[in-house]
């Protein structure tokens, strides 16, 4: 059975005192919980977050990824900059990424690779618009997205991802896919990852990413092939990251 991961995205928010506060929060309330844990912060943020969980079961990672090495990329964050950090995870793919920086499934797949080669497990994050949704293009349009990935990577790289579907229509508009419209998606993408390799795909996490919050946790982490969250806005609030953990 796949252990399931809940994985705060923070987004472009915190400060050191505010992330203080929300990780002794976190800490305190953990308890012996029966599900990994991460956030993936800011990379101003990475070396509190090592100073804070180091001791903790709590992982902790990035939110984008250079493909470069290193060299003249002014702005971008390599790989190994993250394990200086002792990172675990890095998100890939982001919808935001996608849409506020032109990045292609290509691009996603080479991050993707990227952090792998780095021994970094990648978060890849796949999902489709209200506007594509409604046309009926969500199996072609997150198809198309995980294909790219699935063709760069061999099977030993595959069993290493994690994926999230992130439904671009129910992240921050307070809409959320049904359990059952979620797991239908991500039931298709574990028949893509059986395509693949039948015996990976059964332990490869899929993740959701659309909004999941304290209410409705329970009923989406209880279908087959949804194994835990990318949670956004809950994340920053450590009750309700806690609620999601415990429910998880």
């Amino acid at each position: 059975m796949r252990r399931k991961l809940i994985a705060g995205n923070w987004k472009m928010n915190g400060s050191l005192a505010a992330n203080a506060v929300l990780l002794n929060g976190i800490k305190a309330d953990l308890g012996q919980a029966a599900c990994d844990v991460a956030v993936c912060v800011p990379a101003p943020y990475l070396a509190q977050c090592r100073a804070e969980l180091a001791a903790t079961p709590i992982g902790w990672g990035a939110q984008d990824i250079s493909v470069h090495e290193s060299g003249a990329y002014t702005g971008e964050v390599a790989a190994g900059m993250l394990l200086d950090f002792d990172c675990s995870y890095v998100i890939v793919g982001h919808s935001e990424r996608r849409t506020y920086h032109a990045e292609s499934s290509q691009l996603v797949a080479q991050k993707a690779l990227r952090a792998l080669n780095t021994e970094l497990t990648p978060i890849v994050c796949v999902g489709e618009s209200l506007a594509e949704r409604e046309a009926g293009k969500t199996a072609d349009v997150v198809g198309e997205q995980v294909d790219a990935v699935l063709a760069a990577l061999n099977t030993e790289q595959l069993a290493k991802i994690v994926i999230a579907y992130e439904p671009v229509w129910a992240i921050g508009t307070g809409k959320t896919a049904t359990p059952e419209m979620a797991q239908e998606v991500h039931a298709m993408l574990r028949a893509k990852l059986v395509e693949e390799d039948s015996t990976v795909a059964k332990g490869v996490k899929i993740l959701y990413g659309g909004s999941m919050k304290p209410d409705n946790a329970r009923e989406l982490l209880a279908m087959p092939d949804i194994d835990g969250g990318l949670i956004g806005g809950a994340s920053l609030k450590a009750a309700d990251f806690l609620a999601i953990i415990h429910a998880a």
